[in-house]
């Protein structure tokens, strides 16, 4: 791909996942001496200025996205906000054409944020679910998602094409469309360590108010837990902040290379089973515990995917009780190995899709304003 070209690079705002995953992507560009541009909003917004703070940054219609208290009625909270939705994508979808000519954009790539095609310019779509869990509406929500995916240029899959990490979730023989498996995307590095200063980290993500739901349970959890915990609650706002209580250290958020340290330091991963996360954990090597987000059809698919496959325990947000973690010392943990076939490095998969968008696309204009 020609050096010195605008890439728009726009992460969903559900958790923090999709922007973590973007790290790596955004490395990317900037080390083959392009100019990546962020846009997002609300706390992926945030996390991505305190993870580039000298990078540009526009701010996208929010869609808004939370958890109803009882995760039986997701489906129900979804279909009650669908207008909304809706009307986030038409809006962020009209913003765009105005963020291609402002900041001249040559290359959109787009995590899950369904609006961002063009005509203009070649798009590209992130996603790792080709086949969306929905229950009983599973058909009906992978082709609407299908339906939105066909209207960009390529996908790009962050996943193996074969032993995949997804499972089912991230394979689809129905999708007409140009994909490309890019590998599993971590902003992390692996480092070999035996010696553990926590014996267990406790990450929170996700939208609310499940986050808030979980971190007070495992507050009280906690109580009479003996071993050494780095707590770590997600809530991107303001400044960093730390406290220690006994022998529990809370952090109101970590940046990528926090959360490396935090990790390399940690015997056991106590998190969501969100795919940006098992994405970090599968990098990293390391033996982890689940709790799904209640009624996230994905994340519980995801974590009986691993227990069946003898990698993680799991257990529901309303069963779980802090001695279950002693489970973990039943599975092997993640690694990377012929059960998750091989893949060369996320820099030159990406460099490969990069080549495949730059000779596949429509000549771009010279002036984007006419």
């Amino acid at each position: 791909m020609h050096m010195n070209k605008n890439i728009l690079v726009a992460p969903l705002n559900w958790g923090l996942g999709h922007a973590t995953r973007c790290v790596p992507i955004i490395r990317a560009i900037i080390d083959s001496a392009n100019n990546p541009i962020i846009a997002s909003d609300g706390n992926a917004l945030l996390y991505l200025k305190k993870e580039f703070p000298n990078l540009t940054f526009v701010e996208l219609p929010s869609y808004n996205i939370s958890y109803p208290l009882n995760g039986n009625h997701f489906k129900l909270k979804l279909l009650k906000d669908s207008p909304k939705i809706w009307s986030a994508l038409r809006s962020e979808h009209t913003r765009l054409k105005t963020i291609i000519q402002e900041y001249a954009i040559d290359l959109v790539i787009s995590d899950n944020r369904l609006g961002l095609f063009s005509d203009i310019v070649p798009t590209v779509f992130i996603t790792h679910q080709l086949n969306v869990l929905s229950g009983s509406t599973t058909w009906l929500s992978t082709q609407l998602h299908a339906h939105f995916i066909k209207k960009f240029n390529y996908c790009w899959i962050p996943d193996y094409e074969e032993n995949t990490l997804a499972g089912r979730l991230s394979n689809s023989e129905n999708l007409k469309i140009d994909k490309v498996y890019i590998g599993p995307l971590s902003r992390l590095s692996y480092t070999q360590s035996t010696k553990f200063k926590y014996d267990l980290l406790i990450l929170l993500s996700g939208p609310e108010p499940q986050r808030t739901v979980l971190e007070n349970k495992l507050r009280k959890q906690l109580v009479g837990y003996t071993g050494k915990v780095l707590f770590v609650s997600g809530k991107m706002q303001g400044k960093q902040k730390v406290k220690k209580v006994g022998k529990i250290t809370y952090y109101n958020y970590l940046t990528a290379s926090g959360i490396q340290k935090a990790l390399d330091r940690s015997k056991i991963v106590l998190c969501r089973s969100g795919y940006s996360t098992i994405m970090d954990l599968h990098q990293l090597r390391k033996k982890a515990f689940f709790i799904p987000t209640p009624g996230q059809f994905e994340q519980e698919y995801l974590a009986e995917y691993l227990e069946d496959k003898k990698i993680a325990p799991y257990s529901s947000q309303d069963e779980f009780t802090i001695q279950l973690l002693s489970k973990v010392d039943d599975y092997n943990g993640f690694s990377i190995s012929q059960s998750f076939s091989t893949s060369t490095s996320i820099s030159s998969t990406l460099e490969e899709a990069f080549s495949r968008v730059n000779e596949n696309s429509e000549p771009i204009p010279n002036s984007l304003s006419t």
